[in-house]
């Protein structure tokens, strides 16, 4: 897969465009990696650490809202401070993010190490996004959708690599954590001694002042800011739960979102230019947000691998192109916006993401799989896996009695409320039935409790995509009306180019 089209030299100015695109790229690819192991896992934490799908939300949200802290703070310095600098600190913030996740004894570890990983995530996109659109300022919008292939080509490379590893018996989830940092080497050594050009905006004289009035005054970037918290939403809310979601249900859940990003990656190297200059960026928003929107619904409804392959290639197709051709269309359209209002773009998108769509996500997949469990039985299951437990206490090793102990305490909670309140609780009757999976224990106890879970999980989280759905479709009738718009114009075209017709004599 080929990165750049540019001649492999070191240009008059001292910037070398090729190498600092390809390491770019890697950098790109380190957020990737992290989004596909991290979602790859978060079954095996909700199992090993009793976690419930709101916690799971919440470690996967600070996995992708930290980048939002961190790109909101410093993409705006970006001018001042320097993309390397970014960079270098995107490096640290990389590797002890992973180191505090590997050591994590419970959930605040998990958390805290996930938002630390994503804090070097939003760093990259702060430094990155405005390196390339100063290195191809011609051509912004599809170098930078080719500077995006490898959003999806990190996930397909790092969930492949994560699902080999577990495949073939390595699959601990500290080792497969351990995926990020060879990217992470990768871009950092390439970028060590590298020049740096400064931003379009340092260029050209434009000062922080300018720059903010710009932004914030412009009605149509705080469209397309409003915007963004919904397509971001639609495209890496699901994607964080899928591979949960999907694995559940008995599907490969990985290999789905694998599909998902290989088309994605293939797509934006191939496919970018010529649909941008055949349908225009507002053009293909609102399409590619039409059919996520039908794919996300569908894949609601996939109860089998053929409808899960075949509706994710559905909602492939849509989120391919949104993210940078959004961040390309506020580049051309409002340049002066500069780092700031691509920072405020992508931070946007990560932040409800991060805060609000992940954890909405699991919340909603936590109430609808309760419905699932039906009281009655659930109670008579619950008390017979109680006294198994209980008789399996003395007979496991002596380092297991701990998990088994507290299966029995969180299976005697359920019943304790159930009897107070006659009904039983939504969240611990979950946990109550991971604590079993969990204990260690073999037998026909824990087998009934994978038979029940795994189906509830798998229904909650399917149903809890659909909410998602009116938002895409809110959001395709906001972008047909600014394609609308362009069209009764004389088509779309970019600030520089609206300038430029405008000084040509008549």
């Amino acid at each position: 897969m080929t990165m750049t089209t540019q001649p492999s030299q070191t240009q008059p100015d001292g910037i070398n465009r090729e190498r600092l695109f390809v390491a770019s790229c890697f950098a790109l690819a380190v957020s990737a990696v992290a989004f596909a192991v991290i979602g790859d896992i978060l079954a095996t934490l909700k199992t090993q650490f009793i976690l419930s799908n709101l916690q799971v939300g919440y470690i996967g949200g600070a996995a992708v809202w930290g980048f939002t802290i961190s790109i909101l703070i410093f993409g705006p310095l970006c001018d001042t401070l320097g993309m390397r600098f970014l960079l270098r600190s995107a490096v640290v913030c990389h590797v002890v993010g992973v180191l505090i996740m590997i050591s994590s004894s419970g959930f605040w570890m998990l958390f805290w190490g996930a938002l630390v990983l994503s804090l070097g995530n939003g760093l990259v996109e702060a430094a990155c996004n405005p390196l390339v659109a100063t290195l191809f300022p011609d051509n912004k919008t599809v170098k930078l959708n080719q500077f995006h292939v490898w959003w999806p080509a990190g996930i397909v490379l790092g969930g492949l690599a994560s699902y080999g590893l577990n495949a073939a018996g390595f699959g601990s989830w500290q080792l497969r954590l351990g995926l990020i940092l060879i990217p992470a080497v990768i871009y950092g050594f390439l970028m060590m001694r590298e020049s740096f050009p400064e931003t379009e905006n340092a260029q050209a004289g434009v000062g922080f002042g300018e720059m903010i009035r710009t932004t914030i005054s412009t009605p149509l970037f705080l469209l397309m800011l409003f915007a963004m918290f919904i397509t971001a939403s639609i495209e890496l809310g699901p994607n964080r739960w899928i591979p949960a979601v999907l694995e559940s249900g008995g599907i490969p859940g990985i290999l789905i979102l694998v599909w998902i990003s290989g088309l994605m990656a293939v797509l934006r190297l191939w496919a970018s230019g010529p649909l941008i200059r055949r349908l225009s960026p507002t053009g293909i928003l609102v399409i590619s947000t039409a059919l996520a929107s039908i794919g996300l619904l569908w894949l609601s409804f996939a109860e089998s691998g053929v409808v899960a392959f075949a509706s994710a290639t559905v909602f492939a197709l849509g989120i391919c192109f949104i993210w940078p051709t959004m961040l390309g269309f506020v580049s051309e359209r409002i340049p002066k916006s500069g780092a700031l209002g691509l920072a405020l773009m992508g931070g946007a998108g990560m932040g409800v993401v991060g805060l609000v769509a992940a954890p909405l996500l699991g919340q909603l997949a936590d109430g609808i799989a309760h419905e699932r469990f039906a009281s009655s039985e659930t109670i008579l299951y619950l008390e017979r896996a109680s006294a198994f437990l209980t008789a399996e206490m003395e007979s496991v090793p002596a380092d297991q009695r701990g998990d088994v102990s507290k299966s029995v305490v969180l299976i005697e909670n359920v019943l304790t409320y159930n009897d107070t309140e006659g009904v039983l609780p939504e969240v611990e009757t979950a946990n109550a039935y991971r604590a079993i999976i969990g204990s260690g224990v073999k037998g026909e106890i824990v087998d009934e409790a994978e038979a029940t879970l795994g189906p509830a999980e798998n229904y909650g989280g399917r149903l809890s995509f659909r909410f998602l759905v009116p938002l895409g479709i809110f959001v395709t009738l906001i972008f047909a009306l600014i394609y609308r718009n362009d069209k009764r114009r004389g088509g779309y075209q970019s600030q520089v180019d609206k300038e430029a017709a405008e000084m040509r004599p008549a």
